[in-house]
């Protein structure tokens, strides 16, 4: 999975994109793409979770222009290992204790 955390300003330009770009975050969601998709509680940035790999996010993410509009920032893009939830790493059992 990977997350992309994006920063936000008060640029009006950004407000007037959003419609469009929730609704290109819904589609996602629906077809499987988007785990998650929010903003902080303070609305100085927002939080994504993608189920895709690296190179179809970079298609997802330029095919959106809302990435690209004033007032948006992408920060960061990282890899991210869940063990719990959706999309859990399977590990192995940890050895217990031997049987006697």
């Amino acid at each position: 999975m990977l997350i992309v955390e994006l920063a936000f300003t008060a640029n009006s330009e950004r407000l007037a994109g959003r419609p469009a770009h929730r609704a290109l975050l819904q589609g996602l969601h629906e077809e499987g793409h988007l785990v998650a998709a929010g903003p902080w509680a303070d609305d100085t940035g927002a939080l994504l979770v993608f189920d895709v790999e690296r190179g179809e996010l970079d298609r997802l993410l330029e095919a959106d222009p809302y990435y690209r509009t004033p007032g948006v920032e992408v920060l960061g893009v990282r890899e991210w290992a869940p063990v719990v939830g959706r999309g859990q790493l399977a590990t192995p059992a940890a050895p217990g204790p031997p049987h006697r």
